[in-house]
């Protein structure tokens, strides 16, 4: 029997990183002759960061019933249990252990974990990475990056794009591009292992749900495009909003529908919490580019400003998991218009309800939406090109049948079995 640990945030947590790491191993878990056990933190960031990642809102257990055992172990802010979490995986013994990767102010306790495994145990560990290094980034983040996950066995990625970035962060290292079905067991060099962003079925879509109702109850018309998630700056709502916008004013019948919570933003009632906007201000400065800094970031004071306060709802608040489904069953397509990407998690549900995707042409996109058969591409920065795109999805409506069909080869099986086959290979 294989036993598998995956690392990242387990079931209490918000998020996109938190919803992969259940989702995989749950997949993990319906392998035939496997144990798969989630090793979670229980703060994944410095006290001071201003933003609440615990989910107290659903009432939903995503791994209920799954046969995952969840160790809550890793407090970013207590080095006494990096070395615990370390311990931990020791005593599962596992045939391997991925761990989850998107955000280099992880590094230390992360990079920690996979050191010592590293230098005690013959235990492959392999890096699945949401977030590669992209070059508008400090140095800063390019170094943590490097010490994290430098001396792991492999990395799997969802882009083509983020393989290259990998290479480039690390000159030295001789590695090979494997495709998901390639075989990998004669492999010497470090394998990168191309996969793909699987489809999220957590959410499922309610037949019984009364669409028109809920539109009626979001003062939404006829043409809805959803902007969905945290709002961070990379994920331009701004462009999104500004390029509708645009369409806006030649037709009456659009609305833009926006479901998310604000990041970096903690209450200003509390000492306490100007610190943390204090301290999070220098974070920032060591983190981001000047391009990606948050500080002043209000997109949604845009609404009134443009005059569209009429056709866009705004529901400014994390969604629980049980309600998702009210929000995309009642748009006809999801709004990307990012800066920088990698994968998104909120494509990947939009697929599972079927939606179109009208996204930029940056990071995975360009391989991950198919043109006119998945949605529609516009430029970066071009906000006449994202109107053009969104104009699209209206007059050259996409067909859910065409959807259906390439999201159905990006199942959370397939992936599982490719990363499981690289495991016992390397091992």
């Amino acid at each position: 029997m294989a036993k598998i640990v995956v690392f990242g945030p387990g079931p209490g947590f918000k998020g996109g990183i938190a919803n992969f790491t259940i989702s995989l191993a749950k997949a993990f878990a319906l392998q035939e002759d496997s144990e798969t056990h989630i090793v979670s933190w229980t703060c994944q960031y410095p006290f001071f960061i201003p933003r609440d990642f615990k989910d107290d809102k659903s009432q939903t257990d995503l791994l209920e019933k799954n046969g995952v055992s969840v160790h809550y172990v890793a407090n970013y802010n207590r080095f006494g249990t990096w070395q615990k979490t370390y311990n931990t995986i020791v005593e599962l013994n596992p045939d391997f252990v991925v761990f989850q990767w998107s955000n280099p102010i992880q590094a230390f306790p992360i990079g920690y974990m996979i050191r010592q495994l590293k230098a005690n145990t013959t235990i492959p560990v392999i890096v699945d990475l949401h977030f590669g290094n992209r070059t508008e980034y400090v140095k800063t983040v390019k170094r943590l990056t490097n010490y994290a996950i430098v001396y792991a066995d492999a990395y799997i990625v969802h882009s083509y794009k983020t393989a290259c970035e990998v290479k480039e962060l690390f000159p030295a290292i001789n590695f090979d591009l494997i495709e998901g079905s390639d075989n990998v067991a004669n492999k010497t060099d470090k394998p990168i292992l191309k996969l793909y962003h699987p489809i999220y079925d957590m959410y499922t879509p309610d037949p019984l749900f009364d669409v028109a109702a809920q539109k009626e109850r979001l003062h939404l018309r006829q043409h809805v495009f959803l902007f969905f998630g945290f709002i961070d700056k990379y994920k331009g709502l701004h462009h999104a909003i500004a390029a509708f916008a645009e369409l806006a004013k030649n037709r009456d019948d659009v609305s833009l529908l926006i479901v998310g919570e604000s990041t970096w933003q903690a209450p200003r009632d509390r000492k306490r919490d100007r610190l943390k906007r204090l301290f999070s201000r220098k974070l920032r400065a060591q983190f981001l580019s000047q391009r990606e800094d948050e500080r002043n970031y209000h997109p949604l004071e845009l609404i009134d400003q443009l005059g569209i306060g009429d056709k866009v709802t705004v529901v400014n608040e994390f969604v629980p998991n049980e309600d998702v489904y009210k929000y995309f069953q009642v748009s006809d397509a999801i709004v990307l218009f990012y800066e920088t990407a990698t994968a998104s998690g909120v494509e990947s549900i939009a697929y599972n309800f079927n939606l179109p995707i009208v996204a930029t042409r940056v990071g995975h996109f360009p391989e991950s939406v198919k043109e006119g058969v998945t949605g529609y591409l516009a430029n970066a920065d071009d906000v006449a090109s994202m109107t053009e795109a969104m104009l699209n999805i209206i007059e050259h409506p996409i067909s859910a049948a065409g959807i259906e069909n390439v999201s159905r080869s990006m199942s959370w099986e397939s992936y599982a079995g490719s990363v499981r086959k690289m495991a016992e290979a390397i091992k």
